[in-house]
């Protein structure tokens, strides 16, 4: 199994914080994964994919964003989200000295949507994305849409949602996606939430989850 160890780099603003999983036999390419909003990057589901995709030859960092690092605990703040895209942007510098193939950049949830941000602003930072339980709107809210840098996104995108996440529902994610001009591919996990349902009986199969995303990879 691929091993992971603690990485830190504080060699520029803002410092890079997490676990690195080297693989055994590497495919050349390298994926930088962070977490949601009020998680940090040892949580369950992105440890999981970060192995699954370790064991089919990626290097994988999953790493914390600036708030977190700031902060112990709780959710980020309305001002961190800039700094937040900045930490997103030193961490893909720094994987691509660590990948010699593909670099791809992931998150879940609010990791997620900065990181897409990001790709929105600069498409030469990467090759494709993995947007697991992308926030569309706030619950209860669907006309406050987060899309309004989808049109300029043109870095490919793979977006792993649940069919019960009351943050987008199936319809309202494929219309999302329509506005995208890059290839996407959205993958449903039948009755999980917003944290996809890791680890109970109707949650996301991982495994099943990476083979997709390398098929749609190719």
């Amino acid at each position: 199994m691929a091993r992971a160890e603690p990485y830190f780099d504080d060699s520029a603003d803002p410092p890079v914080r997490g676990h690195l999983h080297r693989p055994e036999s590497t495919s050349g390419d390298g994926l930088a994964l962070t977490h949601g909003a009020g998680s940090d990057s040892g949580a369950p589901l992105l440890v999981a994919v970060a192995e699954a995709l370790a064991a089919a030859g990626m290097t994988v960092l999953r790493y914390d964003l600036p708030y977190r690092q700031a902060r112990a605990k709780g959710p980020p703040r309305p001002g961190d989200a800039a700094r937040d895209r900045e930490g997103i942007r030193r961490v893909a510098a720094v994987m691509r000295g660590m990948a010699s193939g593909r670099l791809l950049l992931g998150g879940h949830s609010y990791g997620g949507r900065q990181t897409s941000m990001v790709a929105a602003e600069d498409p030469s930072l990467g090759d494709a994305l993995l947007l697991q339980s992308y926030p569309l709107h706030p619950p209860g809210r669907p006309e406050q849409l987060r899309t309004a840098h989808l049109p300029n996104l043109r870095m490919r995108a793979f977006f792993v949602q649940g069919t019960r996440d009351n943050f987008g529902t199936p319809e309202e994610m494929q219309a999302a996606l329509e506005l995208i001009p890059a290839e996407t591919q959205l993958y449903l996990v039948r009755d999980a939430g917003h944290d996809l349902g890791f680890g109970r009986k109707h949650g996301v199969d991982v495994v099943a989850m990476v083979q997709e995303f390398l098929k749609f990879l190719g």
